[in-house]
């Protein structure tokens, strides 16, 4: 199995996805690599376990949210959670061979198994960094967008000061328990905010997060 045609017909039928790129990313990068255990189901519409309590996304979610992100040809662009890399993967087919992907992640354990996947992959514009993604990485930036892949009390304030002027900020924000998606732009030192609907992720780890023991 190389990609659920129903799937991508469903996000197509109910405008889900509006940007054909996405559905060509979803078509072309092998989730069931992210997650050989689960290859049976790897295209099934929910998220996955991984290792140390944390999942590979529902499809629908991810593709929500890089919806809104609108990664674009050769951007820079900053990731905080890469899990097992499978988003990196995604926002490295839309960038190009010219972007940059930067993900960061705590569980050393992902981070070996994403490297790895990248490599094996093939996806050289993109880099796994092990440290506190909340705090982001500055001797990179400004990034033209950042996506967040954990559950955060608010965005970052790193996080927003690395991103450029107009960057978009895509990002769960809420309690450990429930969260909205929201869209932030940046707007002089402010954000300007949009909601697209409920969701649930693992809580955002390191200074800015829910759990202080570091980490994205």
């Amino acid at each position: 199995m190389s990609s659920n045609p129903e799937l991508l017909s469903f996000w197509e039928k109910n405008v889900i996805v509006k940007d054909r790129r996405l559905l060509e990313a979803f078509a072309s990068v092998p989730r069931e690599a992210f997650v050989p255990q689960y290859g049976d189901v790897a295209y099934e519409d929910r998220p996955l376990p991984t290792i140390r309590g944390q999942t590979i996304s529902q499809p629908t979610t991810i593709m929500v949210m890089m919806e809104a992100l609108d990664a674009l040809s050769d951007e820079k662009i900053l990731e905080v959670g890469a899990g097992v890399g499978y988003q990196a993967a995604l926002l490295a087919y839309l960038v190009g061979p010219k972007g940059r992907i930067f993900s960061m992640e705590v569980v050393p354990e992902l981070v070996h198994i994403a490297r790895h996947n990248m490599a094996a992959l093939g996806y050289h514009n993109v880099t796994i960094l092990e440290g506190d993604g909340s705090q982001g990485f500055p001797q990179e930036s400004p990034y033209d967008k950042i996506i967040i892949t954990a559950a955060c009390p608010s965005i970052p304030v790193p996080l927003v000061k690395q991103t450029k002027e107009g960057g978009v900020i895509v990002a769960p924000i809420g309690d450990k328990e429930d969260q909205v998606m929201v869209k932030a732009v940046k707007r002089g030192a402010g954000l300007e905010y949009e909601f697209l609907g409920p969701c649930k992720f693992v809580p955002l780890k390191g200074k800015y997060g829910f759990e202080k023991d570091g980490g994205d």
